[in-house]
């Protein structure tokens, strides 16, 4: 059975000091009952993980990379490899954020790659994916999102789903104020399932979390959670305040 999720994506934000006083907040905010229930994920950035490890320690909150390179080692000046992440603790990575996507050029075929590289070192993945305001005016967002998930996960066996956490994030709703309606989110979670499903089969479809990740605040987390495919969210900047990101951990 597929598991609520919420996962705090923190980007380019926090030095150690902001880091280690942000999870202790969370981590002193957050219901033991919530746990049960919900997976709460934080990404910090790439020299804050190990503090994030250590400042969780034995705590059921997971840390997550942002991005990985789809290389074991070698020369690629500035990149981390999945190896590098499990020796310090961290199992999960996002990967495809639009972000990435936009101003680092990573195309599907780079993705199929880092999901590839991920799964052979046994990493855990949320998996990003979404159109842009043109792609929806133009009627293409169906169409768009099929082909990223297509690309760079119908090749995998059955067996690797279970590794694998969906996030769709319609870029025009992020950081931009606006949301997609909860009516919004539903029909292109619900289209995502059907997706997998047609590929693979209806229980690896039901299994799989879908997570929304546009823009979610404490006041509209609720109505958008409430919804039968949205699995929880991938949460931007309300992740970085401890009473925001709690309250959207309870919304679940």
């Amino acid at each position: 059975m597929r598991k609520n999720i919420v996962a705090g994506n923190w980007k380019m934000n926090n030095d150690t000091k902001e880091t280690k006083s942000l999870l202790k907040d969370i981590r002193k905010g957050i219901k033991k009952a919530t746990l049960k229930n919900t997976k709460v994920i934080v990404a910090p950035s790439f020299v804050n993980l190990n503090t994030a490890v250590k400042v969780l320690g034995d705590s059921k909150i997971k840390v997550a990379a942002q991005n990985m390179n789809a290389a074991k080692n070698g020369a690629y000046t500035g990149e981390i490899s999945a190896d590098m992440l499990k020796n310090i603790g961290v199992k999960t990575v996002i990967l495809g954020h639009s972000e990435r996507r936009a101003y680092f050029g990573e195309t599907d075929a780079v993705l199929k790659e880092k999901v590839d590289s991920a799964l052979e070192q046994k990493m855990k993945i949320i998996f990003c994916f979404g159109e842009e305001l043109n792609d929806r005016k133009e009627n293409k967002h169906f169409e768009l999102v099929e082909s990223q998930i297509k690309k760079a996960l119908f090749h995998l066996p059955e067996e690797a789903w279970n590794k694998i956490v969906l996030a769709y994030e319609p870029v025009w709703a992020i950081g931009t104020g606006e949301t997609a309606s909860p009516e919004q989110a539903q029909e292109m979670h619900a289209f995502i399932r059907k997706t997998v499903a047609e590929m693979y089969s209806v229980a690896v479809a039901n299994n799989v979390s879908i997570l929304y990740g546009g823009s979610v605040k404490p006041a509209n987390a609720k109505e958008i959670f409430s919804n039968p495919d949205v699995d929880g969210g991938l949460i931007g900047g309300a992740a970085l305040k401890a009473k925001d990101f709690l309250a959207i951990i309870a919304a679940v």
